[in-house]
């Protein structure tokens, strides 16, 4: 009987460590979302340069003025907001943006200039808590039109160009050593 009462209690336990282990691991695995965590390197003037961001696809959906609304803060990606870290100080596209991480939005425009936005609350989900107060840097910048590109992915050349591309927009902004 003993016996019986020490299998019963093993069996719960372990179902139990199952049942609270499992969603928390999945959780963690964010490979297996439907946008997956990319990350994107690249040294310019010396300086490194990492954007971090979650890459969600086209899927026959009409992205900037449809999914992504004109006029309103983005969160440059999917699921956490995309962020920006710099090792040193550096210009972006003229201006002064310090050393360090930020959240990077974007506010996509109908015909007109987009702003991009560095942000120093760079830990968050979406830009759902954007808080403007918290905002770096902000510059315009006028998007292009490219070839569909179905996963919206970020690109850093040697000469200090960044993009971020997705369905058939570009977003593309220098960097350059201060």
């Amino acid at each position: 009987m003993q016996r019986l009462k020490i299998m019963l209690l093993t069996g719960l336990f372990t179902f139990a460590l199952l049942i609270v282990w499992s969603p928390t691991q999945a959780q963690q695995d964010k490979s297996n979302r439907p946008s997956p965590p990319q990350q994107v390197t690249g040294t310019v003037d010396g300086v490194n340069i990492t954007i971090d961001y979650s890459s969600p696809g086209v899927k026959n959906r009409t992205i900037f003025g449809g999914l992504e609304s004109f006029g309103k803060v983005w969160r440059a990606g999917a699921n956490e907001a995309t962020w920006i870290e710099v090792s040193d100080d550096v210009k972006i596209n003229g201006e002064v943006l310090p050393k360090g991480k930020y959240a990077f939005f974007i506010i996509p425009r109908e015909n007109q200039d987009w702003t991009i936005i560095f942000n120093s609350k760079w830990d968050q989900w979406g830009a759902y808590n954007y808080d403007e107060s918290l905002d770096v840097l902000r510059v315009d910048v006028k998007p292009s039109q490219i070839k569909h590109t179905e996963r919206l992915e970020y690109t850093i050349a040697k000469n200090g160009k960044v993009s971020m591309n997705w369905s058939t927009t570009s977003v593309p902004f220098k960097i350059s050593a201060k």
